[in-house]
C-alpha cells in the first residue's frame, strides 16, 4: 500500500507560480531610466516569442523538475503487511532427560522416549514465538546444548540432534536445576539489583523418567535455590505406567521418583506432570502452554520501504538537459 509520510509539502508545489505572478505585479510600468542592456533583453524575449516549441520543452521540462522534487519531498513509501511483535516474552530453559533408560520404547510402538519427547517438545518450542529458550541435556552429567535465544529453530535442531547417553547413563537432576539457575544468573546485567532470574517470566521445564543417582547437588537443594532466584520449575515424569506382569516382572517405568519431582515443582511454585504415552505428553506442554501463555501480541509493525529517492533521481536526471538548455541562452 502506498502512503505519503509527509502530504503537507504538497503547499510547496504553487511556489514557482507565486512567484512569477507576484514578480510580475512588481514590474513597474514606465522606465524611469534608460538602461540599454534592458532593451536587448526585451529583444531577446520578443525574439523568442516566434519559437513558441523551444520555449515550451524547456518550461515543461522545469515544471517535471519542481514537481518531481515536491514528490520526493512528501515522502512516497510503501507500506507493507502488518505484523504482530511481542511486546515481552518468557524465559523458558528446558532440561531433557537424555540418560540410557530414555532409549525405552514405552510409550509409542517402536519409537524410544527420547523420540517421542522430541517430537512433542519441538512443537511446543516451535509455538513460543517471542520467548528465549534455552535448552538443557543431563544425564551423569548436565550439558548447555542451547543458551537463551530467541532462535526457536536452533533450538528445536539441537533437541533433535540429541543422543541417548551422550551426557552419561545416569540421572543428575539436581545438577541439571543447579546449571539452570547458573545460566539465568548469567542473563541478569552487571549491577543490576534484580533477583537472578529476573522474575516471573522464568521458567525451567525439566523432564525426566528416572530418579537422581547422580550429580553433586541433591535435587530438593537445587528446588531450594531455585526458589530463592525466582525460578519456576515444571516438571515432567515420562514413560509406560508399571504394570504388574503375569509372568513375574513390572513392565512399564517403575523407577520415576514422582515424590521428588512433585516436591520440586510445590517448592518453586509450579506443578508436577505424569506422561505415560504421547497423547498424554501433548496435553502436559499444552497445559504449560496455558499456565505460561506466550506474550501478547500488542504492538503491531508494518515494514516500510521509502520511495523519495525514485522521484529525486528522476528529477537529478532531468535536470541536467535543463541546466544545459539554461547555458546556452546565457551564452
Amino acid at each position: 500500500m502506498i502512503h505519503i509520510a509527509w502530504p503537507w509539502m504538497a503547499v510547496l508545489l504553487p511556489l514557482p507560480w507565486l512567484r512569477f505572478f507576484f514578480s510580475s505585479l512588481a514590474q513597474p510600468r514606465a522606465a524611469a531610466v534608460f538602461v540599454p542592456m534592458a532593451v536587448s533583453i526585451a529583444a531577446t524575449k520578443d525574439s523568442m516569442v516566434g519559437m513558441p516549441g523551444r520555449m515550451s520543452w524547456q518550461r515543461w521540462l522545469l515544471i517535471a523538475v519542481w514537481v518531481l522534487l515536491v514528490a520526493a519531498a512528501m515522502r512516497p513509501q510503501w507500506l507493507g503487511e502488518l505484523q504482530a511483535v511481542p511486546s515481552s516474552g518468557r524465559r523458558l530453559m528446558l532440561a531433557v532427560d537424555v540418560s540410557g533408560s530414555m532409549a525405552t520404547e514405552d510409550m509409542a510402538g517402536d519409537s524410544s522416549r527420547l523420540r517421542v519427547v522430541q517430537n512433542v517438545a519441538g512443537h511446543f518450542i516451535d509455538g513460543r514465538k517471542g520467548d528465549r529458550i534455552g535448552l538443557i541435556l543431563f544425564g551423569t552429567r548436565p550439558y548447555l546444548q542451547a543458551p537463551l535465544t530467541a532462535d526457536l529453530r536452533t533450538v528445536h535442531r539441537f533437541l533433535d540432534e540429541a543422543v541417548i547417553g551422550v551426557a552419561g547413563p545416569e540421572t543428575a537432576i539436581g545438577d541439571a536445576i543447579g546449571l539452570a539457575i547458573k545460566r539465568l544468573r548469567a542473563e541478569v546485567p552487571t549491577g543490576s539489583t534484580a533477583g537472578p532470574a529476573a522474575g516471573k517470566n522464568t521458567v525451567l521445564i525439566l523432564l525426566t523418567d528416572g530418579q537422581s543417582d547422580a550429580g553433586a547437588m541433591p535435587p530438593l537443594e537445587a528446588a531450594r535455590l531455585a526458589k530463592q532466584s525466582g525460578l519456576r520449575i515444571y516438571t515432567i515424569g515420562v514413560g509406560a505406567a508399571p504394570d504388574d506382569s503375569p509372568f513375574g516382572f513390572d513392565s512399564g517405568n517403575s523407577d520415576l521418583d514422582e515424590p521428588t519431582l512433585r516436591a520440586i515443582a510445590q517448592e518453586t511454585g509450579g506443578l508436577y506432570f505424569r506422561a505415560t504415552d504421547v497423547s498424554a505428553l501433548r496435553q502436559v506442554y499444552h497445559r504449560i502452554d496455558q499456565l505460561e501463555p506466550v506474550a501478547g501480541h500488542d504492538q503491531w509493525l508494518r515494514p516500510t520501504t521509502e520511495w523519495f529517492m525514485w522521484p529525486l533521481a528522476v528529477a537529478l536526471i532531468l535536470s541536467v538537459p535543463a541546466a544545459w538548455a539554461g547555458s546556452r541562452e546565457w551564452a
